[in-house]
């Protein structure tokens, strides 16, 4: 524990996760769902987990909070662990005190005394300029994102108004996605594929992830990686050149039946699957790439990300 006049800084555990979840909801105004935040920091598989640190009030009131979520990224068959930055909060009632510097930096300190070398990060409009100037990351380019209009009734908007009515819909969306659904929890990693660095999708991995509810489907011989909020987002595919245009079609026809009006997928450039989309659809700059390197073998440049490495997905 570390302490000043206004504030204590206690390093994550699983004693204090739930004070996470309840800035998450102070700085939101939405409660994630139960057992989300334990869930996503179960990084066990890694062998290294609760690399975080959440700012106290004297009330003892959680009012910042900066962690990364270890994982391990592939570049050349050589594996190495990493880190993704992840939910940067403070409270509204607490910014402009220098605490997003502050606790950064003694992650930092934590990342590489746990052997984490690379931290990798897709910083909002909130965290980004504190990001470049004042702790100092890297940018090496800026995702894309593709948005595919549907022409659909919007069920989901409708049904997610009314919390009687959000348990038929999900099941409706059970059964509209039955006869699409795979047996596996994710996918590999396509710009792994490409020849690129990237998330290395074991299967541990992929266990992992299933804090998020997501799910692979099929459509028209390709395997797409997908998770329904707002939209159908894809996550990541396994597809060809000749397979996309009508597996994208087979997921508009999806997406129109469970009534939703959007699809949605961001990519690095350069990899197969930009290339892809952004044939038959117009880019739109998203997430910018950051990096922090503390000595790793893995030249940044060279590592690329699908909307299935970012923590939301």
């Amino acid at each position: 524990m570390t302490g000043t006049k206004e504030y204590i800084i206690e390093r994550l555990s699983n004693d204090n996760l739930a004070d996470v979840e309840k800035l998450h909801t102070a700085v939101y105004g939405i409660t994630p769902p139960e057992n989300y935040f334990r869930k996503k920091y179960n990084t066990s598989y890694t062998g290294v987990s609760n690399i975080g640190f959440i700012a106290y009030n004297k009330e003892r009131t959680a009012i910042a909070y900066y962690g990364v979520i270890p994982c391990f990224v592939e570049y050349q068959n050589k594996i190495m662990l990493a880190a993704q930055s992840a939910d940067t909060m403070t409270h509204p009632g607490f910014r402009y005190k220098g605490l997003f510097v502050e606790l950064s930096n003694i992650c930092f300190s934590l990342c590489r005394e746990n052997g984490i070398n690379l931290v990798f990060g897709f910083p909002n409009q909130n965290s980004y300029r504190g990001a470049i100037n004042n702790l100092r990351w890297k940018m090496t380019e800026t995702m894309d994102c593709f948005i595919i209009p549907v022409k659909a009734i919007p069920l989901e908007l409708f049904f997610s108004k009314f919390s009687f009515a959000k348990s038929i819909y999900e099941k409706y969306k059970k059964a509209i996605l039955k006869k699409h659904l795979l047996p596996e929890t994710g996918l590999s990693n396509s710009v792994i594929k490409d020849g690129y660095g990237g998330v290395h999708h074991s299967k541990e991995y992929l266990e992992y992830k299933t804090y998020s509810s997501t799910s692979v489907i099929s459509a028209r011989n390709s395997k797409a990686w997908i998770k329904i909020k707002n939209g159908l987002i894809i996550g990541d595919m396994e597809t060809t050149e000749n397979n996309f245009p009508k597996s994208i079609e087979e997921i508009k026809k999806i997406a129109k039946q469970l009534g939703l009006k959007q699809i949605y997928f961001h990519a690095c450039k350069e990899t197969f699957l930009h290339a892809l989309f952004v044939r038959h659809y117009q880019p739109i700059p998203s997430f910018p790439v950051l990096f922090q390197d503390f000595g790793s073998e893995i030249p940044i440049e060279k590592i690329k990300f699908t909307f299935a490495d970012i923590d939301i997905f």
